[in-house]
């Protein structure tokens, strides 16, 4: 049952439409179904806004599947599955009306909503080998119906291709930072910009990167005021926190 659903049985017990007894049997619907398997949560959309998201790694196309029908059964229009491999995406376009994105690893059924976010999330990437990250975050940031802007390809060992973007850097909202290696670019955006500065490392570098050790370290002790941290790699983690920053009337 989701967050507009609820409203509408209030709505009508409010006007006398419906009785407090018919709400009640309404509103005692199972909040998850028991799948042996998984429990899909289907009063999410009620405390956080949005329908469970479905992570996809580690799970089977048909126990992804039979998650996505619970919850789209239970009211969810749309639903976002998260690090969905390439097979598991052509086994369930099969059976489902899906969108996939390769490079973020991304499926969507269902239709994106319009952008209704107060202002533009600008994704910021250091370099190309960083884009499967910056684009989960963008692409979950539009599902959560929010404008994005995307900067890629400006990381710190060319800062001239950061600093051409500056009206952008200034006006955002909110600013996911996407770097690997040594991490800088968090820093450099949060000196620039007036707006929350979400910063993700990722596990592109060489050896003594260790992963994006080094990058979640470097960004952990940014100088710049106003940076928060996600976990490395977390594209989806960043995009979702700046699409709730997005929704907060200033």
């Amino acid at each position: 049952m989701a967050a507009q659903d609820i409203l509408t049985i209030l709505e009508q017990v409010e006007s006398g439409k419906l009785s407090a007894h018919d709400a009640h049997v309404l509103l005692k619907k199972k909040p998850f179904d028991d799948l042996g398997f998984a429990k899909p949560d289907h009063h999410r959309a009620i405390r956080q806004g949005e329908a469970e998201v479905i992570y996809g790694e580690g799970k089977t196309a048909e126990q992804i599947a039979s998650i996505a029908d619970s919850l789209s059964a239970n009211g969810a229009a749309s639903l976002l599955i998260t690090r969905l491999s390439e097979e598991k995406a052509a086994a369930l376009q099969k059976t489902h009306k899906m969108r996939y994105d390769t490079i973020s690893r991304l499926g969507i059924i269902g239709t994106m909503p319009e952008a209704e976010g107060r202002g533009n999330i600008v994704v910021a990437s250091a370099g190309t080998s960083d884009m499967s990250v910056a684009e989960e975050a963008a692409l979950t940031a539009e599902f959560l119906g929010n404008k994005v802007v995307r900067l890629y390809d400006v990381g710190v060992a060319g800062l001239h291709r950061l600093l051409s973007n500056l009206d952008c850097i200034m006006s955002a909202r909110v600013i996911i930072a996407v770097a690997g290696m040594e991490g800088a670019l968090a820093s450099v955006i949060g000196g620039l910009a007036d707006c929350p500065v979400i910063a993700v490392p990722t596990s592109v570098g060489y050896g003594a990167s260790f992963n994006g050790l080094a990058a979640l370290l470097a960004m952990l002790n940014s100088c710049a005021s106003g940076v928060s941290v996600v976990n490395i790699d977390n594209g989806f983690g960043a995009g979702y926190l700046a699409g709730m920053i997005n929704r907060i009337e200033r």
